[in-house]
């Protein structure tokens, strides 16, 4: 029992420096300094009345777009426009070879002429019959074949004229001129080429026009703002009907383009949840284009109370945005915003946000919600010009 004291003694003087110095280890780690909460610069959203307005982004559209197609068949004899040039309605733009055209007509019109003489001896038989009957000289079924003879020569030359009007329209239809004023395109035959009429399967497309004075400007509009623009216009009356809109391309920074809202559709597409829309914009100029992007503003309600805030205080989760507040225990938390119009670089805050909430502004990098940081008031002229994504 002595020898077992003495071993267990031993032991314990032997591990006597290894618990010291774990002892002092474990002191140096609680009393290592911990680093100062992150310094954020916040600031209140800034109130201000603004305009209910809504931005979309939409293409241009012709108001006219036609096809130019031949109407008859034949060799393409000339083509009076140069690619790409402003045409006027009614301009001549192409002619096919007319002789095949012309001789049709010469030929319908001797036709007319032949039945027309066949009609003129129909009716002088038929006025000597009569004439016969009267004195008993011709039985009546020779008269009713006389009749009959006159009425088949009128039907003969109406028939006539008839043919003559349609060689006449076929000739007309060998020039092709413009059914709009607008820009034409490209011209897709070549002169001598055999082109074939529009009621044919192939039918050849010789060009296309897209008028460019005034033009349309097409987008949607999400639910919330189609109701927005409805109780604006009223109960009974038209969706938008000749509200002015205004626009601007995607290289200019103001919306400088003036126009009206001219169509709203009649409901609201089920896959999208959006409703198409459509406004009118005049186009001298010529400068927009079918198919050029812009962006679109219209006022779908009364001017009313909102807050802003920089673009640089917003952040993307996924398809949410979001801005971090300052709580009064300095501690950072997120809130999810729904977002309106850009107003003089400032965008409008529509919900979830309060106009006592200090926004973080800048020192978004190293914030992260649930954090504790040091506040530091700041301005809105004091925000990053680029925007943070917070995850």
């Amino acid at each position: 029992m002595s020898v077992i004291r003495i071993g267990a003694v031993g032991l314990l003087l032997a591990a006597a420096p290894t618990i010291a110095g774990c002892e002092r280890s474990q002191s140096d780690v609680v009393q290592r300094p911990q680093p100062p909460p992150p310094t954020v610069t916040v600031a209140q959203p800034l109130q201000r009345l603004v305009a209910n307005e809504e931005e979309q982004v939409g293409r241009f559209a012709a108001v006219d777009s036609v096809e130019i197609r031949a109407k008859v068949s034949g060799y393409l004899h000339a083509v009076h426009f140069k690619d790409g040039q402003i045409v006027e309605k009614g301009q001549k733009l192409f002619t096919i070879d007319r002789r095949p055209f012309e001789i049709t007509l010469e030929q319908t019109q001797a036709n007319l002429r032949q039945a027309e003489s066949n009609l003129a001896l129909a009716e002088s038989d038929l006025a000597r019959a009569k004439e016969l009957v009267m004195g008993a000289s011709i039985t009546q079924q020779t008269m009713d074949q006389r009749a009959a003879a006159r009425r088949s020569a009128e039907a003969a030359v109406m028939a006539q004229k008839a043919n003559v009007r349609q060689a006449m329209l076929d000739l007309e239809f060998s020039e092709l001129t413009a059914p709009v004023s607008g820009r034409i395109g490209d011209n897709r035959v070549s002169v001598g080429n055999l082109v074939t009429a529009a009621t044919s399967a192939n039918s050849s497309l010789l060009a296309t026009i897209q008028s460019i004075d005034p033009i349309r400007f097409e987008f949607t509009l999400d639910e919330s703002a189609y109701l927005r623009l409805q109780r604006r216009s009223g109960p009974g009356r038209t969706v938008g009907a000749g509200l002015t809109v205004k626009l601007k391309l995607i290289d200019e920074k103001e919306f400088a383009h003036t126009g009206r809202l001219e169509f709203v559709d009649n409901a609201i597409s089920r896959t999208s949840g959006s409703i198409r829309a459509r406004a009118l914009f005049p186009n001298p100029d010529g400068l927009f284009t079918p198919g050029l992007f812009g962006r679109i503003r219209i006022e779908v309600g009364e001017p009313q109370q909102a807050l802003l805030i920089p673009e640089a205080a917003i952040g993307s989760e996924q398809v949410r945005k979001i801005v971090m507040v300052v709580g009064g225990d300095n501690v950072v938390k997120p809130k999810y915003v729904t977002l309106g119009p850009t107003v003089d670089g400032l965008r409008v805050v529509r919900e979830g946000l309060a106009s006592s909430d200090r926004v973080i502004i800048q020192g978004l990098m190293q914030a992260r919600p649930g954090m504790t940081v040091t506040p530091k008031a700041g301005s809105f002229a004091q925000a990053a010009p680029i925007q943070t994504s917070a995850n």
